[in-house]
This record gives C-alpha cells, sequence and structure tokens, in this order.
C-alpha cells in the first residue's frame, strides 16, 4: 500500500509519527467510456475555456473567485493555513463511538506507525481498547479540513473521516407529510423487524451485481444470447398494510437470520 499522507497523532503532549494509507478499495467493475461508432476510448482533456486548447497539469494553478476576481493560491498558500493541521491529527476528547451518528461517517483509513512511534501508537490502540472510547481529532488531507474518528481495529488504528455538522442537510427541506402509526400495524412491524433480527456480520453481505455483471459480459464475448430476467414479484399484492405485513411474518426467507440470543 501506498501512503497518501504523513504525519502524527497528537494525544496529550505525546506525538506518535504515522502515515495513513487507504482502508478500502471499490468492488465494482472498472468500465471504460468508447465512442458507440467504432470503440475507441474516450480521453478527457482539460481545455482553456477561452482559447480552446489543451492545459498541461503543470500549468494548472488553483484559484478562488473572489468579487468575480481570482485569487490564485500556490501550495506553499495551503501550506500557511493553520500548517500544524496538515500534519497532526490532534485528539482533542474521547467519545463513546455510539454517541456518533452513522450520517457523518465518509471515509475509513488505515494508520501505521513510524519506527520510533511504535510503543506509543500500541499504548494509544490498547488503553482505546481498554476503555471503550475513541479519540476525536481535526486535520487537513487534499486541503479539506475534516473531522478523524480513531479507534482500534484489529491490530491497527483506524481513522474514520467524519463530517462537519454544517454540511449535513437540514431535513426541513423535505416535504414528508406527517401521520400516526397503526398501533396494531406497529406491533406488527415491529414483530417483522425482531423476526429478521441478528448479531452484524458483514460477510452475509456479498456485491453480487458486479458478479452477475461480468457473467453477462463473459457471456456476450462469447455470443450467447442474453435473455432478460423477468423480475420476482416480493411483495404483497394486497395494497393494505396489515396485509402485507402478516404476509412477511408468515413467509420464511431463505438464509434468514436468527434473532440473536
Amino acid at each position: 500500500m501506498r501512503a497518501i499522507w504523513t504525519g502524527a497523532i497528537g494525544f496529550g503532549l505525546v506525538n506518535i509519527p504515522i502515515k495513513i494509507y487507504s482502508a478500502v478499495q471499490g468492488s465494482e467493475l472498472d468500465l471504460d467510456m468508447l465512442d458507440k461508432k467504432d470503440h475507441s476510448n474516450i480521453h478527457f482533456q482539460r481545455v482553456n475555456a477561452k482559447t480552446g486548447k489543451e492545459v498541461a497539469w503543470e500549468n494548472i494553478v488553483r484559484g478562488y473567485n473572489l468579487d468575480g476576481q481570482y485569487v490564485v493560491l500556490t501550495e506553499e498558500d495551503f501550506q500557511k493555513v493553520r500548517p500544524e493541521k496538515n500534519k497532526i491529527i490532534n485528539i482533542t476528547e474521547f467519545v463513546d463511538e455510539t454517541e456518533i451518528d452513522t450520517m457523518y461517517y465518509e471515509n475509513p483509513y488505515y494508520l501505521a506507525p513510524d519506527k520510533s512511534g511504535v510503543k506509543a501508537y500500541n499504548l494509544l490502540r490498547d488503553a482505546l481498547e481498554e476503555t471503550g472510547k475513541v479519540g476525536l481529532g481535526t486535520y487537513v488531507l487534499r486541503n479539506k479540513e475534516s473531522i478523524g474518528v480513531i479507534k482500534p481495529h484489529e491490530d491497527v488504528l483506524v481513522l474514520n473521516k467524519i463530517r462537519f455538522g454544517e454540511e449535513i442537510r437540514d431535513t426541513t427541506e423535505l416535504d414528508i407529510k406527517a401521520t400516526k402509526s397503526n398501533p396494531a400495524e406497529l406491533k406488527m412491524a415491529i414483530a417483522l423487524i425482531n423476526q429478521l433480527s441478528g448479531d452484524f456480520d458483514i460477510t452475509h453481505f456479498k456485491d453480487t451485481y458486479s458478479a452477475d455483471l461480468l457473467k453477462l459480459i463473459k457471456d456476450k464475448a462469447k455470443g450467447k444470447k442474453i435473455q432478460v430476467p423477468h423480475m420476482r414479484v416480493v411483495h404483497s399484492r394486497s395494497k393494505d398494510l396489515m396485509e402485507q405485513l402478516k404476509a412477511s411474518l408468515g413467509k420464511k426467507e431463505k438464509g434468514s437470520r436468527r434473532k440473536a440470543s
């Protein structure tokens, strides 16, 4: 793996030199964009809006439109703004992970220590394990400030990037009519939830769409005729909510999860 950020974790007066690595990879198929006429690859160019000519990467700068005039920023300018945040994830508080709404979560990253920071790194990991807490702090990655949640995962520390509160849209923008749930229907819905409840296991979920799409691609390459499958109706034909709930409770799904003891 290639490190995408080098810096340190600030833990009180303890400084832990670390590197950040992406913890995720895409499971979707890598599809190219092609010209419909001859299947040639489509290339994207960085074009000057005035001249129409392509601009090389080394000649591209970033700027902010301030009152109709662009203020151009250099890499040095980015480093001058709170330079410590470009190099340090300073843990400012510890909280229970359950207090953090999943709405805020973005991307997970692995943290690995430099040789000089192994002992302090392991100490922080063990202390978080022992207390059941996660560390919160801010840092700058790719010129964007984020909140980081530091938590132990197996034998490593993981940094979960989370959003700021102002980045979450207000739900008042949604026009959802308020209704009062029927007590009998509510009881039935809770029974259905309990029937399908169990311990969380990520292996229950697989990216079957990508596997099916790859199979279709291979079949198409062999010249096989692709049959359009008929969608299986999995819901009740009845429009009555109670009847749908009763039908759902009576249905034993293949591989359904048992209730946790």
